[in-house]
């Protein structure tokens, strides 16, 4: 009997063609499981020990297996079984959907069924079905992913796999930067701070960045930035909940102005320092600070 001293978890994730298995694996990354695809279920032993070995770090792992696997189904039981009795911390997470809306979301995805190359799709879904009854049984947990989108399926996995009461902390990302030089490609939310006044135009100021306490307090002085600041906290302060409860890892919020030096840069710093006195983790870079 395997009595280690930290036992690794190890969940398979499986269920029908077009249930959600590949969003549901993006799940589990974000949840911190190591996670593998299509693993042949013969493997299994071998992974097992590989990841349980002395020294090694890995304590929750994810597999998606499915009948991509030509003899998964009639190996796999047999397997798991073995696994178990040997005092291994095994479970199995199976996805399914009404046939209505698997037809439909292989039509929108334009791809066939693995078991309907040559078919309708339907057919290859109720012969899946019935291949993949006995596992079903064997399944801890099961999900219908037919009435959900992908954000309440995240949620739904979070809410019972997370590894802890609470949910993954959010890391913001802020990034202050000029117009003239593009947009961030990775931004999640982008404000345009452009209709504040340009210290650029003031001659003392024109040289120094939004980092210098005189540039700050031309910006913030402003009456239309003290309107702005209010509704700016509000926003986030709404919408940081609401992201945390979907689990979402990272969220990069963009402040951009004409050169990336003056306004930008000290809104970005003003919401760092204000993100940060509420709890949050935040990473803060002035992209275009210091270009000419």
């Amino acid at each position: 009997m395997v009595e280690p001293q930290n036992p690794t978890q190890f969940l398979i994730i499986t269920g029908l063609s077009g249930s959600g298995k590949s969003g549901v694996n993006k799940c589990f990354e974000d949840l911190g499981y190591f996670c593998v695809d299509n693993l042949p279920a013969k493997l299994i032993p071998t992974f097992v020990q590989l990841c349980t070995k002395p020294g090694a770090e890995i304590r929750r792992v994810a597999m998606t297996m499915d009948i991509r696997e030509r003899d998964f189904i009639y190996d796999f039981p047999e397997i798991y079984h073995s696994m178990k009795a040997e005092g291994y911390d095994f479970s199995i997470l199976f996805l399914e959907a009404s046939d209505e809306v698997l037809v439909r979301r292989f039509s929108e995805t334009r791809r066939p069924h693995p078991l309907a190359f040559d078919r309708p799709v339907l057919q290859g879904i109720v012969e899946e079905r019935e291949r993949l009854r006995a596992l079903r049984d064997m399944a801890d947990i099961i999900i219908d992913t037919s009435n959900l989108t992908i954000h309440e399926l995240r949620e739904h996995i979070n809410k019972i796999y997370s590894p802890s009461a609470e949910a993954k902390p959010l890391i913001i990302s802020l990034i202050s930067f000029g117009y003239k030089y593009g947009i961030p490609f990775n931004s999640d939310i982008l404000f345009d701070v452009r209709f504040l006044p340009n210290p650029f135009f003031v001659q003392d100021l024109k040289n120094k960045t939004g980092l210098d306490a005189r540039v700050q307090e031309y910006v913030f002085e402003n009456e239309e930035w003290m309107q702005f600041r209010e509704k700016l906290a509000d926003l986030l302060f709404f919408l940081l909940p609401k992201f945390v409860r979907e689990g979402k890892s990272y969220l990069t919020l963009s402040i951009g102005c004409t050169g990336g030096k003056h306004r930008s840069v000290a809104i970005a710093d003003y919401l760092e320092k204000l993100l940060k006195e509420k709890g949050h983790m935040v990473r803060c870079k002035h992209r275009d600070m210091n270009k000419e």
